[in-house]
């Protein structure tokens, strides 16, 4: 059966505050734990007034503190941003307190705008050192050798496991070569998604880590009783995405009753082709997309996103559609 787990945003909304959004997700974490989710996970962003999971390492410290079985970690961390020795010591400081808890998902894009890239002190074209920064990522979290001079401590020998996280096709073929978990992006950007899924079984090599394998599928989903009630709660994440071509960024805004009034043509032409494999409605609604999903991608895991503006209608969403997959 797929597995489901989450990936959080840690949503700062016009009602709450950077701590409300996480205390928020730690207790969304523990909902999904009761539910059997497999795992959790938050995303690096950064200048961004609406997410409140920059230090990144540090919210899962908090969620991961919170909850006692499901699988907290990055999803991802933006390696470009940072030094591979640094990451592997906040992770391997991770795993030390929570131990076989702990992932680390990483991919190549900066997370923020190129601004806010200079003012993390990295190049613009750090992305390039990508594959060569994952693999110096993982030497670091392999058991040190006896003439290592230069060890992450105290994250040596910790093997937290890793993945590639993406929305092409690149990811799909750097996964493949190092036998990594592979997560794409289809809750922001479907075009790719079976081609990258193609690519990635068809040239994957086993590795120490994975000796198959093993994809996950973003999917923005948002359930409620009704399918009217769903596409209603679901204009807060449309609102948010009309933002980002309007150049705003803000805190998350309460669902609106008519999103038609709200957007241009254009922008809803843009929204609606990055969302275009959300799932939104009712249990029955939510059932058939996510049997369509898993029959059309044959995915291990489907890793939800569930961007709604009230904290109970976000767990009651999680309720239906836990609900719709086992039945």
């Amino acid at each position: 059966m797929t597995k489901l787990s989450i990936l959080d945003l840690v949503r700062v909304t016009r009602d709450t505050d950077a701590r409300i959004a996480m205390d928020n997700a730690r207790a969304l974490a523990q909902h999904a734990e009761k539910l059997g989710f497999q795992r959790f996970w938050v995303a690096e962003h950064h200048n961004m007034a609406g997410i409140a999971s920059a230090a990144t390492a540090i919210v899962i410290g908090h969620i991961a503190a919170g909850t006692s079985t499901i699988r907290v970690g990055a999803g991802g961390i933006m390696l470009p941003n940072h030094a591979p020795y640094v990451i592997a010591e906040q992770f391997g400081t991770l795993a030390r307190l929570f131990p076989d808890r702990i992932d680390l998902g990483v991919g190549r894009a900066p997370g923020t705008d190129q601004l806010t890239l200079r003012a993390l002190r990295r190049a613009p074209d750090s992305s390039d050192n990508f594959p060569q920064d994952v693999l110096e990522l993982q030497a670091f979290l392999a058991p040190a050798g006896p003439d290592q001079r230069i060890r992450a401590i105290p994250a040596a020998g910790t093997e937290v496991p890793l993945w590639i996280l993406g929305s092409s096709n690149f990811g799909a073929m750097l996964a493949a070569q190092l036998g990594l978990p592979y997560a794409f992006a289809s809750h922001f950007a479907p075009e790719y998604l079976l081609t990258a899924l193609e690519i990635y079984r068809a040239r994957f090599e086993p590795s120490e880590q994975l000796s198959k394998p093993y994809t996950a599928v973003g999917v923005n989903i948002i359930a409620a009783s009704t399918d009217d009630e769903a596409r209603r709660l679901a204009t807060t994440q449309q609102m948010s995405f009309t933002g980002i071509f309007r150049g705003i960024r803000d805190v998350s805004q309460p669902p609106i009753d008519d999103i038609e009034s709200y957007w241009t043509s254009t922008e809803k032409a843009q929204v609606k082709r990055m969302l275009a494999r959300s799932i939104i409605g009712s249990k029955e609604t939510v059932r058939k997309g996510l049997a369509g999903l898993i029959a059309e991608t044959q995915a291990d895991e489907l890793v939800i996103v569930t961007d709604i503006y009230n904290h109970p209608e976000r767990l009651r969403s999680l309720d239906i559609t836990a609900d719709a997959l086992s039945g």
